[in-house]
């Protein structure tokens, strides 16, 4: 099944740079994930961890 699929990539023109754009995608992704990670303030991510626990009175009509 991966030589048809081989066979018609290679005559495609061009097409050897969507790897490169999708590990590019990839890699600049993660590394603002990272940036965002590292530099998010400690009291959001206290008040966001918290929201689950919170007590909501339209829960209580259920």
């Amino acid at each position: 099944m991966l030589k048809y699929i081989k066979g018609n990539l290679e005559n495609i023109d061009g097409v050897e740079i969507y790897p490169i754009i999708s590990l590019v995608i990839f890699f600049v992704f993660f590394v603002a994930l990272f940036w965002w990670v590292f530099t998010t303030k400690k009291e959001h991510i206290e008040e966001v961890s918290n929201i689950p626990l919170e007590n909501n009175p339209k829960d209580d009509i259920l």
